[in-house]
């Protein structure tokens, strides 16, 4: 780590029993049961927590680009997030869709702001060159 940078936050978690176990943060505030995609079992899956995550925080990187443009996002910005857990040939690998609503946004503009929150996003970052993404516009 150079000296410009900084650690702003770091999430920690304890999990036990992987797919059908649970997973709870070092501060309580995150308690989950977690149980496999499709099981009739309580609980989410990673492939929702990723979703979750990724959605926010896409939608923080649209901010960011937004008040760069001095641009007003509407209260009703929204990113729909889909995270396909997926198996070839007896491996598993991810694939994502981002939907984004920003309504009364010219499409233009929606799209340079996408654009750029893509480019900044963290998990964006995170998954790029790894797996498929499709971003769409509603």
């Amino acid at each position: 780590m150079s000296d410009t940078e900084k650690v702003l936050y770091t999430g920690k978690t304890h999990t036990t029993g992987g797919r059908e176990g649970a997973s709870r943060s070092n501060d309580g505030r995150l308690d989950i049961q977690l149980s496999s995609p499709g099981s009739s079992r309580p609980g989410t899956n990673p492939e929702q927590l990723f979703a979750a995550g990724w959605s926010a925080c896409f939608i923080g990187a649209i901010g960011l680009a937004a008040a760069q443009h001095k641009i007003a996002l509407p209260a009703d910005t929204a990113v729909d997030a889909e995270v396909d857990l997926r198996n070839r040939d007896g491996g598993y690998f991810l694939q994502a869709r981002l939907n984004v609503s920003l309504p009364g946004i010219d499409r233009d503009v929606a799209e340079r702001l996408v654009a750029a929150a893509h480019q900044t996003c963290p998990y964006s970052k995170a998954t790029h060159g790894n797996i498929d993404v499709t971003i769409s516009i509603a």
